[in-house]
Formats: structure tokens, sequence, C-alpha cells
């Protein structure tokens, strides 16, 4: 929920915090709708002192030399308490004046000069047209006398280019507006006359300015989506009703849950934004910008609809209290729709995006890989090795050598970091290998790793890395799905072992499987999560009947499987009789990290190509649908890459891989259901978008129903109560 990832930025974000509860800002925005007074103004160099409109500078150029990561996590501080003021302008205006050597530079980053925007320059960028030395330029969110006004212009016709215009240079003629939607930044509308190009500044770099405008709103955003989170959380820790706080509704904690996941999108959105810039000024070329363009669009789309759904949402858990004036629930949410309206509801930027992501442009993400640097040649030799073995001969050499599972512990894997994960991950890909799944056995055999006897571990992993043995996972009963420590499945001791008596469902590929991981209940007189065993079943033993399922797609690859007095013997007991439910959860020290492809998932890469077969052109409304899916593509690739980056860096996660999941899910869902919306009337053929769209129903309920999965999500994460 945060855009923070060292110690450094938390220290800026919470000092941000500390100033402007200090100078109860809020307030000062709350009264600026009723009589506006442009209260920032007095506060501007204050804010200036903070570093907002030099953080991001480099040191040559009179600035802070930080990156503009920093400069994103302090605009998140100032959205999370809505410290007012043209911010997001002036920052991309300092950063752009700096870079150019102009005078003005020193006094746009040190407070002396607010630069303000057209409302509607922030999405377009198409030009205000200049006739004669006239321009009206609409409504300027925070425009006040003494502002440098920045708009796109072109003159007589002539070519649209950023520029800064002094008011002293020419005459403004301004009109208060009545009832302002958004306090933090109440608009006047302007139209300028007596202008002429030779008394405007022109900023040189335009496209910049445009993408650090946008860093600034949107991580301004991220800090408005993630405070209305916190307020309803934590309101919703306290509120009692029926004789209960109301955060142990499972309906209270859906929503919380659904705020979630809308948070961690946006601050990963505005974190890479912010991380493709910082790319991008070290790099060369018009790669690096081509990158930005993708994530400012990504971001911007997602910015227009996520940050006031999140407002809303949380005046809905606030009730009563959360619609009174007095409570400050509703400045965020102005704060938030003024940001959809100047993003033009991420209209024009899903076009665009629709544009780039059927003409292939894919975001590519760079990490820090020098902690394993060094040993590059030596893995990049490996690699090479494995590549040149004979295809039937490739699986046993990657176990051979670690490279098979390189997360886990010698002499299976390498204990490799993250950083050497990533390494091996990337010279597998120079050289064309390609690693087999291990499908349920990635789930098992840490377990055995961790848990089992010596024997287990050399009965187990080497052959099935070697691809010898496959596995199956007998969890999941008729009455025990999501409710798994509910199981009925009873395990009776006898002579040497035990019987094992019950049913399973669920089984994804018990009938090609030699072996399972089965969960029983030796115990059935303690609690449900306590007297559970963790077993290891031959699937060829006496007593085991293997009945497919068949799918709603007409295949089967589920099935039932009913053990009837199954003998186990008292070796294939995983850890202590008793203690299988802890088991059962088991995740290794070093876990599994990947970057995943470069591509937008299988969903969206199958649509682009039914796209690119049928040759139809799209309707308006389709193609901004288009590029609200490859929005969500793309910010789950970010939420992987931020991941990564974070476990690179020796920090948790935390909500990111939950908050993955439970995207993930919906996205992949929705991708089918458009492509067979496309298809019209031929899908009432067999087709590859209904199949997918019928398998994907799947999703939302293997491993953990949506449903359960946010009431886990608002609970171990958020804290609310169970109820």
């Amino acid at each position: 929920m945060t855009i923070a990832t060292s110690a450094d930025q938390r220290v800026v974000s919470d000092s941000i915090a500390a100033w402007a509860q200090a100078r109860d800002v809020r307030s000062a925005v709350r009264g600026d709708l009723d009589h506006s007074a442009d209260s920032w103004r007095p506060l501007w160099t204050q804010i200036a002192d903070l570093g907002l409109f030099a953080a991001g500078v480099p040191e040559s150029a009179g600035g802070a030399g930080g990156s503009v990561e920093d400069v994103a996590v302090m605009f998140s501080a100032c959205g999370s308490e809505l410290v007012p003021g043209p911010l997001a302008p002036t920052m991309a205006a300092g950063y752009v004046l700096a870079t150019q050597g102009a005078e003005l530079a020193d006094e746009v980053m040190a407070g002396q000069r607010p630069v303000v925007v057209p409302a509607t320059a922030v999405a377009e960028s198409a030009g205000f047209g200049v006739v004669d030395g006239s321009v009206d330029l609409g409504l300027i969110p925070a425009y006040v006398s003494d502002a440098l006004v920045a708009a796109p212009l072109t003159f007589d016709g002539g070519t649209v280019r950023w520029r800064l215009i002094d008011p002293a240079s020419c005459r403004m003629e301004t009109d208060a507006v009545a009832g302002p939607l958004d306090g933090t930044a109440v608009p006047v509308r302007v139209r300028v006359s007596e202008l002429s190009e030779e008394e405007t500044l022109a900023l040189d770099d335009g496209e910049l300015f445009v993408a650090l405008l946008h860093v600034g709103v949107i991580a301004y955003q991220a800090g408005v989506a993630a405070h209305v989170l916190d307020l309803a959380v934590d309101y919703a820790k306290v509120r009692t009703q029926f004789g209960a706080v109301i955060g142990s509704f499972q309906a209270i904690k859906q929503i919380c849950a659904d705020m979630l996941c809308r948070s961690e999108q946006l601050a990963a959105a505005a974190w890479d934004l912010a991380r493709a810039l910082d790319d991008a000024r070290t790099g060369t070329g018009d790669q690096g910008r081509d990158q930005v363009e993708l994530s400012r669009l990504a971001a911007a789309v997602l910015t227009a609809d996520l940050s006031p759904a999140n407002a809303k949402d949380a005046i809905q858990v606030l009730g009563g209290i959360g619609f009174t004036f007095e409570h400050d629930a509703h400045l965020y949410l102005r704060s938030a729709l003024a940001a959809r309206m100047q993003l033009a509801a991420g209209e024009p930027q899903r076009a665009a995006l629709a544009e780039l992501g059927r003409a292939g442009g894919r975001r590519e993400f760079s990490l820090d890989l020098a902690d394993a640097e060094a040993r590059r040649p030596a893995i990049a030799a490996t690699a090479e090795a494995i590549a040149a073995v004979p295809e039937s001969e490739r699986r046993a050499e990657l176990a051979r050598t670690g490279f098979l599972a390189p997360h886990w512990p010698e002499p299976y894997g390498l204990s490799a970091d993250p950083a050497l994960q990533l390494l091996i991950d990337a010279e597998l890909d120079r050289v064309g290998v390609v690693r087999p799944d291990l499908v349920i056995a990635g789930w098992a055999l840490p377990t055995i790793l961790e848990h089992g006897t010596d024997e287990q571990r050399e009965k187990f992993v080497s052959p099935t890395l070697a691809g010898e043995i496959r596995w199956c996972q007998l969890f999941s009963e008729p009455e025990a799905g999501s409710d798994l420590a509910s199981l009925r499945t009873r395990a009776v001791r006898t002579d040497g072992g035990w019987l094992l008596t019950g049913q399973k469902i669920w089984t994804s590929e018990a009938h090609m499987s030699q072996w399972a991981v089965c969960l029983a209940r030796t115990d059935p007189d303690v609690a449900k999560h306590k007297g559970i065993t963790y077993f290891l079943v031959d699937m060829s033993a006496p007593g085991i009947d293997i009945r497919p399922l068949r799918e709603l797609t007409g295949r089967a690859m589920f099935n039932e499987v009913f053990l009837d007095n199954v003998f186990v013997p008292d070796s294939m007991v995983v850890g202590d009789v008793g203690n299988g439910w802890r088991l059962a959860r088991t995740t290794l020290a070093n876990e599994r990290v990947a970057m995943g492809g470069s591509g937008l998932g299988k969903e969206v890469d199958a649509l682009l190509r039914q796209l690119d077969s049928s040759g139809a052109e799209l309707t308006g409304a389709q193609t901004l649908e288009l590029g609200r899916i490859i929005a969500d593509a793309h910010i789950g690739r970010v939420l992987d890459a931020r991941s990564v980056a974070q476990r690179l860096s020796g920090t948790d996660p935390g909500a990111t891989s939950s908050v993955r999941k439970l995207i993930g899910v919906v996205h992949r869902q929705s991708v089918p259901e458009f492509a067979t919306d496309l298809l019209g009337c031929e899908g009432l053929g067999a087709t590859a978008a209904t199949d997918l769209l019928l398998l994907n129903r799947c999703l939302s309920i293997a491993g953990g129903t949506t449903q359960i999965l946010k009431n886990a999500a608002a609970e171990r994460i958020l804290g609310l109560p169970r109820g």
C-alpha cells in the first residue's frame, strides 16, 4: 500500500506526513471549498523546503540528485495527507527547466514561483491554438496571479510545444468558479490575450514534462487510495453493530479487500512509471521513452478508475459519518474525482494503449543482479552445456546441475537466493532451455525437503526431478474445500502404519500420478486444525478407486479418489503425527522467484492473435475495452516485477502475492469473455476463446475461492477480526 521500498524513503514520507498534520492542511482544504482563499499559497515555500520540487533533479542541474522513484514516494505521502497546491506541474516544470539550464528553475524549485497547467492538458496535449495573441485555456486548477502557466501551445497553426506563460508578459482574464469540486486545487477559468510567442519560454522536453506531471498526479492518487483504505479499516475495527465490530462482517471484509487490491495496484503503477523514467534518463535511444509511455498510459487508465472507487467504498464502510462535511472522507473522494476528470476518465489512454498493445508494445523490466553477477560466466557455461545435450536428456541434466529447482536446498537445488535464481532464469532463456513444470510436485516436494526423513528425501526428490514420479494432492473433500481443516478422511492405527478411509475430490491428474500427498484425520477428538497428519500415498496401493470428473469444458482432468482401508506405512508419514496442518502450509526459506515472460499472459496473447487473424475493425467501445484489458495485464506484470524487486532488496513483498492472485483471476476471466463477445455468433461453434472462457471459471474456485481469499486478506493483511 506504499510506494516506498527503502528505509530512507519511509523516513521522508513520515516527515511529510508530520509536517502536514502539524499544519492541519486538511482543514484548510475543507475551508477552501466554502470560501476559496488559496490556503496553500502561504505554505508553498515550506512545501518546497520539504524537497518536493528538487528531489529528483540531478545535482549537476542544481537539484538534490534523488530518483524519480523518491519523488513518487514523496507525492504519495502528500496525497495521503491531501497537501494542497499545484504540486505535480511545479515539480515537472522545475525538473525540465533545471535540466535545460533555464534561470527560472531555481525560483520554481525554491517555491517562489508555482506552476499550473490547464485541466484539459493533463490527458490531452493536442495544443491550444493562439490566434492573434489570444487563447482560452479553460479551467486551471490552483491558478494564482503569480503562477507560471505551462500549456501546449501552437501559434498561428505552427508546431505544438509546451511553453511557460508568465502573467507579467501578457493579459490574463480570470473568472472564479463557484462551488469547486476539489479544495486542494480550486480551479479558475483563464483567458489569455496580448500573448506573443517570443514572450513564452519553451520547455525543451515536453514529453518528459508530461511524464513527470503524470508521476505527480498518479503517485498523489496512490496516497489518496491508501489513506481511504486506512480510514475504512480503522473504522471497521471499532464501529459496533448487532453486537459485533463491523469489521468481522464478511460484507465489510470483501469491500476492504477490494480496496486493498486497488491500493496495491496504484502503488505499483506509480512505482513502475517512476522506475521507467529513472531507467530512461540513464539509457539511450528511444526504447526508454517507449517504456515510459507504456507505463504512463497504463497508470493513467488505472488511476482514473481505482482511486475514485476506493474513496467511494471508504464512504460506504464509514456509513453516515462518512457522509458528513466534517469528516475527511469526502475530501479524498473530491480529489480522486478531480484527478479522474483531468485524466479524461482514462479514455484517450485506453485507446492509445490498445494501439500500442496490438503493435507489440511490452514493458521490459530491469533488475539489479549485482550480487550474483560474478557468477554469470559459470552459470552461462552450465546453461550452454544443458542446451547442448539431446532434448530427451535435458531434464536429467537440469536436475543434476540443480538448475531445475535452484531455490531448493543442496544437493537437489543450489540454495539460490533471488538474484541467483533470476540469473539462472536469464541464462536458460538466452540458450532456449525451457524447464519442465513440476506441477503438484512443486508443492509436495518442499514439504518433504523441509520435514521429511532422509529416507523420504532419497526415495522421492531426485526421481521426481528426473520426471520418474508424478504427484497429485489428496486434500480437498466434498465437505472440506476452502475449509480444509474440516476434512473427514480418517487414518486408523494398524500394525506398522495406518489405514486411510475417505473420499477426496477435485484431484488434478490423480489418474496419471504414481504418488500423492494426503491429509487425513488421525485424532478426531481434538480441535479441527489439530489431529491431522500428512501422508505420502502410493496411488497403486489396494483400496484406491479413481473416478474421473468431467468438467464443464467436457474434459476430465479432475478426479474423485475413494480410499478404502488403504495401508500407508509409518515410513510414509511426513513430520509428526497430528502436525499435518502446519506442514500443508510449508514454504521453503528460499522461495521460488521468477519474473514471468515478456508477454501479457496467455489470455491476452490469445486475444491479440484472434484480432490479428480476424482483421476486424474494433468499434470505439471495443477499443477502449481492449485498452483496459492491456492495462490490467500490464499491472499484473508490474506487481510481479515489484515483488521480485522487493525480494532482491531483502524486503517482504507483503500483500503483493495475495493481491496478484485476486486481481489476476478477475482479469483472466474477463479476457476470454471479451474475446467471445468479439466473435459474435461465430462463438456458437467450438473456438479457442469460448473454450478458455469456460475453462477459466475454475480460477475463482481452485486453490481457495475468491471470496475466501478476500476474507483471508482482510484478516491477515488488514487485521480485521474473524467473524
